[in-house]
């Protein structure tokens, strides 16, 4: 049986020629995916035909044509209200109609959430989507975060459902049978936080979670829990306070190593551990926040991605759809709030 993803060709930063490139990185890494590209219907056909792919290749892929592209700076009420027929609606609609598992797009956050609420609805006991993604972390092994900006101001029933929906999509993403939970916080300590922190200690004590307490931002990147639970708000500051870091550390770096002629000799010498370093730390291969709680499995790429990091977002979005996500969070969303009841 087929995996079926719709990609958003237009969206992001770059468009066309790092969405088709990727897509096709992605078929030849999963050979029972199929892609629909949408988007301007001769530019997508012009640059797969670039391609010269094989057949086998070429089965697998189809195009939908979509006659609007939705801007970064288009405000989500336009994209619902005037963009209609955009690459990023479509493709949204392709999985409303069960013609895609999966949606992928690199275009606006705001947009993307507001038409994938829209169009297809949220799972029952969902009162919110959120936003996850993974971070590297010291172990190796990557920590989940989320919500990182969908919603702010978060009761603490909420939060619980981004708790259980985040511990379904791990244990199915990366085979963990039983992922830890940690509930980010000001401190360790049981008395620590605001009285919205201390209820959702106390539903997530409750639960069947596995609940190990609280985590502060200094431990998001030690790899001592599997899922980080958080406010919108929160999380999202601490994502991009931690992608300003990153990129504080590389200028710096760079700029320490073309100081003078023997720094660069230095820079030399030191290529190789770099490299190592970056292929650990990379956000690209990272790049893929999943929308849980939808009815249906959409990605969201990083807008400036590059095509080995829009590939890997299509891979997050072919592996829910293949663990079936979207329904396993349904079943243990009615099984947890049951016990609530």
């Amino acid at each position: 049986m087929s995996i079926k993803v719709s990609i958003d060709a237009s969206g992001g930063d770059f468009g066309i020629p790092v969405t088709i490139n990727a897509g096709i990185i992605a078929l030849k890494n999963f050979s029972d995916l199929v892609v629909t590209f949408v988007g301007e219907e001769e530019d997508i056909t012009n640059e797969v035909n670039s391609k010269l792919l094989p057949k086998n290749l070429l089965e697998r892929i189809s195009v939908k044509h979509a006659s609007q592209v939705i801007n970064m700076d288009d405000s989500p009420s336009t994209a619902l209200r005037h963009k209609k027929d955009s690459s990023m609606r479509v493709s949204i609609n392709l999985v409303k109609d069960g013609m895609s598992d999966a949606c992928v797009s690199a275009g606006n956050t705001g947009a993307l959430l507001s038409i994938a609420k829209f169009v297809l609805k949220t799972i029952s006991g969902v009162d919110r989507p959120a936003i996850m993604s993974a971070v590297p972390t010291l172990t190796g092994r990557p920590t989940f975060v989320l919500d990182l900006g969908a919603n702010i101001d978060s009761k603490p029933e909420t939060l619980l459902q981004f708790a259980i929906m985040g511990s379904v999509a791990v244990q199915n993403k990366q085979n963990i049978d039983n992922p830890t939970i940690g509930l980010l916080n000001v401190g360790s300590e049981e008395l620590k936080g605001h009285w919205k922190i201390q209820e959702t200690a106390e539903l997530l004590k409750q639960s069947s979670l596995n609940y190990i307490g609280f985590v502060e931002g200094d431990d998001i990147y030690k790899g001592k829990v599997d899922v980080i639970v958080c406010d919108g708000f929160e999380g999202n500051i601490a994502l991009k306070a931690s992608e300003g870091v990153a990129h504080m550390f590389s200028h710096f770096i760079k700029k320490s190593f073309n100081k003078n002629i023997f720094t660069k000799i230095v820079a030399l010498l030191a290529r190789p551990v770099m490299l190592d370093f970056k292929s650990k730390v990379d956000p690209g291969q990272y790049n893929g926040a999943s929308f849980l709680g939808l009815k249906g499995v959409v990605v969201k790429s990083h807008g400036n991605a590059d095509v080995d990091s829009f590939a890997q977002a299509i891979k997050e979005a072919y592996l829910e759809a293949h663990a079936k996500i979207t329904e396993k969070i349904s079943v243990q969303l009615t099984r947890e709030l049951n016990q609530h009841k």
